[in-house]
C-alpha cells in the first residue's frame, strides 16, 4: 500500500470513528438544555471587550463566550463553525517569544518560523506564502485588500492582547476575501479597574535574543487606560549567521463609558522591526553546516501603525450598533534573500523594493435580538480606502566563489531596466454582510450568513509603460458573494454538534496582478467548505474534547509556480481539495493539566495541468504535512509553581509538485517551568528542541520531476533553532493583591 492510500485509509477509518462516537453521543440519555439561545446584554458589554477562554487548553465550559464566529457575543455551543482560543490566563502563564508559541497549540493550526518573526501559515491549508487567511484586531483587518504579506503577524503586538481567536476554514461570510483557510483575531486588553504595572526581562544566549516587556493600566471613574510593550533585540553573536533583529512594539488603549447604554474605546498599536534576511540553505550546507548563512546584506524593514476608534451602544429596543473608525500607516522595505538568483560566476541578480499602505475605512455593525424563536440578525457595512505605491529596482549582487556567500550589492537598473517598478494602486474595498440566527427547536439553532464585496484596484504606472516597466494605467474589478448556513444542535448540557456549508474566495493581490511586465489573467479563486464538529465535556467538565471533520474544495487557486531559482510566475491551478480530521482535548484536575491538539489531513490538486507535458492533476501539494501534532502535560507540585513538558510533531511531506522530493518530518521536544513568589515576583524557564534535532522550519524543492535531479541546487531549508534555554524574571504590581 503506498503512502496517499494509507493516509486516505487512516482518515476513513478515523472518520467512521468520529461519526460512530458522534452517533453514540446522540443515543445518549438527555439532559437539561443549555441556557437561552442568545447572551444578557451585560454579558454581551462584556464579551465584545474580552473574549472568554475556551479552546486551546481546555479550562473553560462550553457555555462561553466568543466573539469571531459571529462578530458579536456569541455562546461557543451555539457557533456552527471551529473556533480555537488561547486565553489571557495561558498567554501570561507561558510567556511565548513567538506567534507560534500560541496559536500552534489549536489543532489544525501550523504557523513556521522563517526567523526573527518572519512567517508562513497553513490553516486547514499547506504552510505557504499564500493570501488565504485574514488577520484581524479586535475583527478589523490589520491590512487592507490586494496586499496580504505572509509575514503580517509580526505587525502584532502580542504583549498587549487578552486573548486570540482562531476560526477555522472558510470565513469569507463574516470577513470577506482571503478569510479561506481561516481568520486570527487578536483581542487587545482592556485596562484594568484598579492600577496594575509590570516589567520582565528575559533572555537566550544559545539564540542571542533578549527582551525587555513593560505594562501599565488603572481606570480612574469612568475612562480606564491601558500600556503594552516590548523590545527584543537579537545579536549576531548565536548560533546562526546574519541573523541580527530588533523589534520595538507598543499598544495603547483607553476606554471611556459615555453612559449607562454607550461607551467609546480607541486602541493605537505600532510596531518597528528591523530584521536581517538570513534565507535557507541547500541540502549539503543544511546537513553540514546549518548554520550558516550565503547572506551578508538581506533585511525586512517594517513599520506599522495602526489606530482604531470604536463607539458603542444601544440604539434600538435590543439592538446595539457599533460604528468603528480605523486608519493603517505600513512602510515595507527589503532586499529578499529570494529573489537573488541566477549566479554567472561572481555575478548574482537580485531585488529591493518598498510597499507603503496608507488606509482609512470604517465597520458599521448592528446587532437586534428578536423574541420571535430567540432570533438575532447581525449587520453592518464595511468600507476601506487604501493608496498602496510600490517601488522596486534590480540589483547586482556579488558572490564570493569560495564561501558561497553574497557579499555587496549595487542598483542595476540601468544595465538591466527588467523588473524595474514605480507606481501607486488605490484599492476600495465596499462591503454588506448580515448573519441571522433562530431556533426553530428548542436543542437547534440555525445560522444563515452572507457577504457582499466589491473591490476595484486602480493602477497607475508612474514608469513609461511597455516591456520593461510594466503594464499600462488601468482599472480592475472584482465581485463576490459569499454564503453561509450553519446549525447546532445541543445534545446535553454537556454537548453539542455542529455543521456548517460556506465559501470563502480570494482575489488576485496587487502584485500578482501588476508585479509583471503582462498583467496575468487571473481569476478570483473561490472555496467551498464543507464541515460537522462536536465539542463535548467529561468528568464533570475537567475534560473538554472539541473536533471537526472538514472539507475544503478550491476552484482556480492562485500558485505561484516556480519555473527556475527566482524565477516564479502566478497561475490559477485549477481545483484543490483540503480534507482533514482536527481533534483537540484540554484536561485540568488538582496539580496535573494537559492539551493534545491533533490533526489527520489530505491536501490534494484535483486537477492542476501546467502544461501539455507537465499534469500534477492527483498530486498531493506541497508543504502539506498528512499529520500535525502538539501535546503538553503540567504540574503543580506546589503552590505557585509549574513545570510542563511538550511535543511538537510535524508529519512528512512532499516538497515539490511532483511527488518525488520528500521531507521526512521532525519531532521537538520543549519544557517550560515558574514559580510565582511572594510579592509580585515571578522566576520562569523554556527549553525548546531538548534533543537537539537537526530539522526545517520549510523544505521546498524547485525539482519539475522530469528532466536531471540535483538535490544540492534544487532543494532548500529554512533550518530550524537547536537546543536553547531561554530565563527570565517578571515583576507585577497589582493593587489588588
Amino acid at each position: 500500500m503506498n503512502r496517499q492510500s494509507f493516509k486516505r485509509g487512516a482518515l476513513f477509518a478515523l472518520s467512521c470513528f468520529y461519526l460512530s462516537f458522534a452517533n453514540a453521543v446522540f443515543a445518549a440519555e438527555d439532559s437539561a438544555m443549555p441556557d437561552e439561545a442568545g447572551v444578557s446584554k451585560a454579558q454581551e458589554a462584556q464579551k465584545s471587550e474580552a473574549p472568554a477562554a475556551v479552546g486551546a487548553e481546555g479550562a473553560a465550559m462550553l457555555d462561553e463566550v466568543v466573539v469571531s464566529g459571529s462578530r458579536t457575543a456569541t455562546k461557543l455551543s451555539k457557533t456552527p463553525m471551529a473556533i480555537g482560543v488561547v486565553s489571557d490566563k495561558a498567554l501570561k502563564r507561558d510567556k511565548p517569544k513567538t506567534m507560534g508559541d500560541v496559536i500552534n497549540r489549536i489543532a489544525g493550526v501550523s504557523w513556521n518560523d522563517l526567523g526573527n518573526e518572519q512567517h508562513s501559515m497553513g490553516i486547514r491549508q499547506p504552510n505557504s506564502t499564500n493570501a488565504v487567511y485574514q488577520y484581524l484586531e479586535d475583527g478589523i483587518p490589520i491590512r487592507p485588500l490586494g496586499v496580504f504579506n505572509h509575514n503580517s503577524l509580526n505587525e502584532m503586538n502580542l504583549a498587549g492582547s487578552e486573548s486570540v481567536e482562531v476560526v477555522k476554514g472558510a470565513a469569507s461570510s463574516l470577513y470577506g476575501s482571503n478569510a479561506v483557510g481561516g481568520a486570527v483575531n487578536f483581542m487587545t486588553a482592556r485596562p484594568s479597574p484598579t492600577p496594575y504595572a509590570s516589567v520582565g526581562l528575559r533572555n537566550d544566549n544559545t539564540a542571542g535574543f533578549r527582551r525587555l516587556d513593560t505594562g501599565a493600566s488603572n481606570t480612574w471613574g469612568d475612562f480606564g487606560l491601558r500600556f503594552s510593550h516590548y523590545s527584543s533585540r537579537r545579536n549576531d553573536h548565536n548560533w546562526q549567521d546574519y541573523s541580527k533583529a530588533s523589534k520595538d512594539s507598543f499598544t495603547l488603549r483607553g476606554d471611556y463609558v459615555l453612559g449607562a447604554t454607550s461607551l467609546v474605546h480607541a486602541t493605537l498599536t505600532h510596531n518597528n522591526l528591523d530584521s536581517s534576511m538570513t534565507g535557507s540553505l541547500f541540502e549539503n550546507d543544511y546537513r553540514a553546516r546549518p548554520g550558516y548563512s550565503y547572506n551578508t546584506f538581506t533585511y525586512r524593514k517594517d513599520k506599522t501603525t495602526r489606530m482604531n476608534v470604536a463607539w458603542e451602544g444601544e440604539t434600538t429596543h435590543n439592538g446595539q450598533t457599533t460604528a468603528t473608525v480605523f486608519t493603517r500607516q505600513n512602510d515595507h522595505g527589503q532586499i529578499p534573500s529570494y529573489t537573488i538568483f541566477g549566479c554567472a560566476g561572481t555575478v548574482c541578480k537580485g531585488t529591493i523594493n518598498n510597499n507603503h499602505v496608507s488606509s482609512l475605512g470604517l465597520d458599521l455593525k448592528h446587532t437586534q435580538e428578536f423574541d420571535w424563536l430567540a432570533s438575532r440578525l447581525v449587520a453592518g457595512i464595511y468600507f476601506d480606502q487604501t493608496s498602496n505605491p510600490y517601488v522596486s529596482d534590480n540589483l547586482r549582487v556579488v558572490r564570493d566563489l569560495a564561501t558561497g556567500r553574497y557579499v555587496s550589492y549595487t542598483l542595476n537598473n540601468t544595465l538591466n531596466p527588467v523588473g524595474v517598478r514605480n507606481f501607486n494602486t488605490d484599492i476600495k474595498n465596499t462591503a454588506l454582510f448580515g448573519q441571522f440566527e433562530l431556533s426553530p427547536a428548542e436543542k437547534l439553532r440555525v445560522v444563515l450568513g452572507g457577504r457582499s464585496d466589491s473591490i476595484n484596484y486602480d493602477y497607475k504606472n508612474n514608469l513609461t509603460p511597455g516591456v520593461n516597466y510594466g503594464a499600462a494605467n488601468q482599472s480592475r474589478s472584482f465581485s463576490h458573494f459569499s454564503p453561509k448556513v450553519g446549525a447546532t444542535y445541543a445534545l446535553s448540557k454537556e454537548s453539542s454538534l455542529y455543521t456548517n456549508i460556506s465559501e470563502g474566495f480570494t482575489p488576485p493581490e496587487v502584485l500578482q496582478l501588476f508585479g509583471t511586465n503582462n498583467v496575468p489573467n487571473l481569476n478570483p479563486a473561490t472555496y467551498n467548505n464543507y464541515e460537522i464538529g462536536m465539542r463535548t465535556a467529561f468528568l464533570d467538565g475537567a475534560l473538554k474534547l472539541d473536533s471537526a471533520l472538514y472539507r475544503l474544495d478550491g476552484r482556480d487557486t492562485i500558485v505561484s509556480y516556480t519555473i527556475s531559482p527566482g524565477v516564479t510566475e502566478n497561475r490559477n491551478a485549477g481545483r484543490t481539495r483540503s480534507s482533514g480530521l482536527e481533534l483537540g482535548l484540554g484536561w485540568e484536575t488538582g496539580a496535573f493539566d494537559a492539551r493534545f491538539g491533533t490533526t489527520v489531513a489530505s491536501h490534494r490538486f484535483v486537477q492542476y495541468k501546467v502544461s501539455g507535458t507537465l499534469d500534477y492533476s492527483g498530486k498531493e501539494m506541497p508543504q502539506a504535512p498528512s499529520n500535525i501534532t502538539t501535546a503538553e502535560i503540567g504540574y503543580k507540585p506546589v503552590q505557585g509553581a509549574r513545570i510542563a513538558l511538550e511535543l511538537v510533531n510535524q508529519g512528512a511531506y512532499w516538497m515539490n509538485n511532483a511527488n518525488t522530493v520528500r521531507y521526512s518530518g521532525h519531532a521537538l521536544l520543549n519544557m517550560r517551568g515558574n514559580y510565582q513568589f511572594a510579592g509580585g515576583w515571578e522566576a520562569w524557564l523554556q527549553g525548546r528542541n531538548l534533543t537537539n534535532k537537526l530539522y526545517s522550519d520549510s523544505a521546498t524543492s524547485t525539482y519539475s520531476g522530469t528532466g536531471i535531479y540535483n538535490a544540492n541546487t534544487q532543494n532548500q531549508y529554512t533550518v530550524g533553532a537547536p537546543r536553547s534555554l531561554m530565563v527570565g524574571l517578571n515583576y507585577n504590581f497589582d493593587s489588588k493583591r
